[in-house]
């Protein structure tokens, strides 16, 4: 076989002589190259290594080309709704952007939980300067987001911690803008606002997290109207609602063809389609989210009636929600000219599968006569705050748990976008708020105001009438005070009948802060200490109650019963061999709850599980199939117990059969280290 020498002509396959030293990569054209440098296994590290190679390399893969382009869509995808097709884009420039971005709001979770550990679990608990630090970066909102959700799709098992908060975040951020969409609604003309619209944006902030959009319910409807034409079709083919297109306005002006509408309308919607009034489950929140009841095809009066207008308006058919008590209804003017006699209206009940009601029957419906003044018509923005309410109405009585007191929260901060002045929910998220531990950031001018030493007597001169304050001295750091009492005068401003109420609030935010300025150490439980030898299980261990049958995973645990004597009797502890005197473990329960269990009701699970409750991130960094590894602050206060739970784990689960040669056991992975990790 021939061989050639170094720089010797070499023939290719066609017999021509070439010299390969004349041919060079940077020969080949651009748009090659582009096509050789866009090739997937090719990360940014090797697009940087390759600019600095020479010019022309330097060139092709300059910021608004094509190469760059290329490894921001490939880097991250979710992003491309936000740039136009073709866009003219400086790419690297984005790219760098994007990943100080993600560096950056790593950094920042990741340092929260060192923050806002506490080892009670925190109902409500609102991260606000983790939120303001975000903020602070004065990056895209995109950005941000989708670097949290690039952690929460991470792996589910690791960095538990991290993707606690950022989830934490991100719901905050979404209702942020929610809460902006929403402001812009209600300042828009009434002829402008739609029920549906505003009931989306009512179910967005309630459920931030989940993929609601106006688009995606609208596309639903447009699906249940074309049923209903095509049942219109067979009956009536000349019908003027078969004549419009989607998103074309009709008004109906005949009797007879408006009946035939809502004839259909029924047909479709309760017997196809089975939708029906959740009268088993009435007060389940999902009820009101109109998404869920597009979903579940079950409502409640408000949420079908909202569903069911918008419906017959797209048809072509003028429906007007009424206030009714007790009852959300519609009405159907009977008379070719607009009248205000509740006579000459017919009353839809979508809760009742569109029946349609006289006035009698309308009072027979709640069992007791009204006024007229309730077979009124109402605005969009009073059928959102009866919306709203209804979902406050629930969450005033839940079991005071986290769902309950979000749900509360949400509510209110809803309501009060919708109507700011009504002082009894004003008072209610003051002392909600106080409850929580939680503080809007209202007055955010004073925070840059106050200076170290600042005398809180000074602001307090302007609030002299609503508590006599003893003599504090603020930090920049407790900027809170002045938050709560700007809701407070607001709230005595507006009525100054509630003078009580409001110094009561601001006595107690004032021993807040004092509190606070004096912080108590975390304690700290050591195994080895006499009082703890009866305590057999460890945090992060895996464990199943043995009369009540519940999984649950144990994130704290006290060598005695810790809890009143009121609690202790209710929940017949006394009647246990042991009674109170025996270790109790707080765990977190496969349901959702937290519970407070005594040792001889536990034992360790037959199959370890993962516990798919909330608030397991905020204790646990990782779970390690057997058991949960605690995060570097759960270790902090119980130093001990992480070696404890490994060698639990390794007796019950990991035991060497007979014969089995000894393998040495690696050493334990630093789990504090798993939720710090770069991407």
């Amino acid at each position: 076989m021939a061989t050639y020498a170094a720089g010797e002509e070499q023939p290719n396959l066609n017999g021509i002589i070439s010299n390969p030293q004349t041919k060079k990569l940077t020969d080949l054209p651009t748009e090659l190259l582009e096509h050789i440098l866009c090739f997937p296994v090719l990360k940014h590290v090797d697009i940087c290594n390759v600019s600095c190679c020479c010019k022309r390399l330097n060139d092709v893969c300059h910021g608004r080309g094509k190469v760059w382009g290329h490894q921001y869509k490939l880097r991250w995808p979710r992003l491309q709704r936000f740039y136009r097709q073709n866009e003219c884009c400086d790419w690297l420039r984005e790219y760098r952007t994007r990943h100080r971005v993600g560096i950056q709001i790593r950094r920042t979770v990741d340092t929260i939980s060192k923050r806002f550990f506490t080892e009670v679990p925190c109902v409500g608990q609102v991260l606000g300067d983790s939120f303001a630090e975000i903020e602070s970066l004065g990056m895209p909102e995109h950005f941000c987001e989708d670097e949290l959700l690039f952690i929460l799709n991470s792996d589910k098992r690791k960095s538990l911690t991290l993707k606690y908060y950022a989830k934490k975040i991100l719901y905050f951020l979404r209702q942020q803008n929610i809460l902006k969409n929403l402001k812009t609604f209600t300042e828009q003309p009434a002829e402008h606002q739609s029920a549906l619209e505003g009931a989306v944006l009512v179910d967005q902030y309630c459920n931030p997290l989940a993929d609601v959009t106006m688009n995606s319910v609208s596309a639903q409807l447009d699906e249940i109207t074309e049923k209903v034409k095509k049942m219109l079709r067979i009956k009536n083919p000349s019908h003027p609602s078969l004549r419009v297109s989607q998103g074309d306005c009709l008004v109906v002006e005949e009797f007879e063809l408006q009946s035939q509408v809502l004839y259909a309308l029924n047909s479709i919607l309760y017997e196809q389609l089975q939708y029906k009034g959740n009268e088993f489950d009435y007060y389940n929140p999902l009820n009101s989210y109109i998404h869920q009841v597009l979903l579940r095809h079950t409502g409640i009066p408000i949420s079908l009636s909202v569903l069911y207008m918008t419906l017959a308006k797209k048809l072509g058919v003028q429906l007007e929600p009424v206030n009714f008590p007790n009852h959300f209804l519609l009405r159907w003017c009977q008379k070719p000219a607009r009248s205000e006699d509740i006579y000459d209206f017919v009353y839809i009940d979508a809760f009742g599968k569109g029946k349609q009601l006289t006035v009698k029957e309308c009072e027979y419906l709640i069992g007791h006569q009204v006024t007229a003044d309730y077979y009124n018509a109402i605005s969009t923005t009073e059928v959102l705050l009866r919306m709203v309410g209804n979902l406050l109405n629930i969450g005033k009585r839940g079991e005071r748990n986290e769902k309950s007191y979000q749900l509360l929260r949400d509510s209110l901060d809803l309501y009060l976008t919708i109507n700011p002045d009504n002082v009894q929910y004003l008072l209610l998220q003051a002392r909600l708020y106080f409850h929580l531990g939680i503080w809007p950031e209202k007055v955010r001018c004073f925070y840059t105001c106050c200076l170290n030493g600042i005398k809180l007597t000074k602001y307090l001169v302007l609030h002299k009438n609503l508590v006599v304050v003893h003599q504090v001295t603020l930090s920049t750091d407790s900027c809170l005070l002045f938050q709560v009492l700007d809701i407070l005068q607001h709230i005595q401003a507006l009525d100054p009948s509630q003078h009580g109420a409001v110094g009561y609030l601001v006595q107690h935010t004032l021993e807040h802060i004092q509190h606070k300025k004096h912080p108590v150490a975390p304690e700290v439980k050591k195994r080895n200490v006499p009082e703890h030898l009866e305590v057999q299980y460890s945090v992060g261990l895996i464990m199943k109650h043995k009369r009540s049958g519940y999984n649950c995973v144990i994130y704290g645990w006290d060598p005695k019963c810790t809890m009143s004597q009121e609690w202790i009797t209710t929940m017949r502890v006394h009647q246990l061999p042991n009674g109170a005197n025996q270790p109790f473990y707080n765990v977190l329960v496969q349901d959702g709850t937290c519970r407070y269990a005594a040792q001889e009701n536990l034992e360790p699970h037959s199959a370890p599980l993962e516990i798919g409750h909330p608030e397991v991130g905020r204790y646990f960094s990782e779970f390690a199939d057997t058991h949960y590894a605690a995060n570097e602050e759960l270790q902090t206060r119980y130093p001990e117990d992480m070696g404890e739970t490994l060698g639990t784990v390794q007796e019950l689960y990991h035991r060497q059969t007979p014969g089995s040669e000894s393998q040495e056991e690696p050493p334990a992975t630093d789990q504090s280290n798993l939720q710090t990790a770069p991407m």
